[in-house]
């Protein structure tokens, strides 16, 4: 149960992360277009290279693996704090670096 627990929560970050890409995207465009392309854009870009460099079946080195992931949590946490919600920006990145702790310490990925 603890590690279908962890596993969900790491599904629900990685998934809430897109979702505030697609938010930023929105929120920071000028024109509608833009908006529209940021809103989707964004979220997709994040996704390939989520797919590509950090998912459990990627075949890229740890490092490559690590500097996405950072880079995606992070950016999305920096998201949420520029869209005017400072702690709830910092309590996504604890929870999602506590999240990764869990996984990598208890060996929970295949």
């Amino acid at each position: 149960m603890w590690k279908a627990a962890n596993l969900l929560l790491a599904f629900l970050v990685e998934l809430l992360a897109l979702g505030l890409f697609a938010l930023w995207g929105w929120a920071t465009g000028g024109t509608t277009a833009t908006r529209i392309l940021l809103a989707v854009g964004l979220p997709v870009i994040a996704a390939v290279l989520w797919g590509l460099f950090a998912s459990p079946k990627a075949t890229r080195g740890q490092v490559l693996r690590w500097t996405v992931k950072v880079l995606v949590f992070g950016l999305a946490g920096a998201a949420l704090w520029s869209l005017g919600h400072p702690l709830l920006g910092v309590v996504f990145v604890v929870v999602v670096a506590a999240n990764l702790a869990i996984i990598h310490t208890q060996k929970l990925q295949p």
